[in-house]
């Protein structure tokens, strides 16, 4: 019986790229970061933003698979978009860029919903990399620090701030004194101004200034209001 020819098997049709988001209040660094994803043939930028509000507004019209986004930006923090994008996003990758890679940065990435931590000092192979682990395990939290930050969080634990210091805090970041922050959160004056002194001692501040502008940069406090 004869047999017909055998037929070349067909190319299995090529993986489209990872579709990526950059985040920066720096120009010249988000255009340098873009250039580096374009650079990868199995990426692909398909947007970039300066702040918070324009990142989600852009994010709901690109609908990227990854989101690149530096934590200090100037109408809020890089966190203010892994929160608000990871409450209806569970497979979207995440990823954090900062200048200040501390134990608290860390940490308030990683319970933000974050995929990734990377420090800007780290090469930009490094940041791509974390790119392509965010889209492959969004909730995974991956950071070359992490391990020695947990280590030390064990001694460090009473450093932190708890639950209601934190509304505290927030209190203080709107304005109010500690009469209105106790009558607030129903408690006394006093034990509001017990709980005001604690987050002084803890952010190493000497006034509501200097705690304020430390929480930011901690990434504690966001200048954004949540929404309504």
């Amino acid at each position: 019986m004869s047999q017909s020819p055998s037929q070349p098997a067909s190319p299995s049709p090529a993986k489209p790229p990872t579709t990526v988001m950059v985040v920066d209040d720096h120009e010249l660094i988000r255009n340098g970061l873009a250039g580096v994803f374009d650079l990868q043939p199995d990426m692909r930028v398909v947007a970039t933003a300066g702040g918070v509000q324009e990142a989600l507004a852009l994010y709901a019209r690109a609908r990227p698979q990854v989101v690149v986004t530096d934590l200090q930006l100037q109408d809020g923090t890089g966190l203010d978009i892994v929160r608000a994008l990871r409450r209806t996003e569970e497979q979207l990758g995440l990823v954090v860029l900062t200048m200040h890679s501390g134990d608290d940065q860390i940490f308030a990435a990683m319970e933000a919903g974050a995929s990734g931590f990377v420090g800007k000092d780290a090469p930009s192979d490094e940041v791509v990399k974390a790119a392509r682990t965010a889209v492959v395990s969004p909730r995974s939290f991956t950071c070359a620090g992490l391990m020695g930050a947990m280590m030390r969080r064990g001694t460090t634990e009473s450093s932190r701030l708890t639950d209601r210091e934190q509304e505290v805090l927030v209190l203080l970041a709107d304005g109010l004194g500690a009469g209105q922050i106790g009558a607030q959160l129903y408690m006394s004056e006093s034990t509001a101004k017990s709980h005001i002194a604690r987050i002084y001692q803890k952010l190493g501040a000497q006034n509501r200034a200097q705690a304020l502008v430390t929480a930011m940069r901690m990434g504690l406090l966001s200048s954004v209001a949540p929404p309504r």
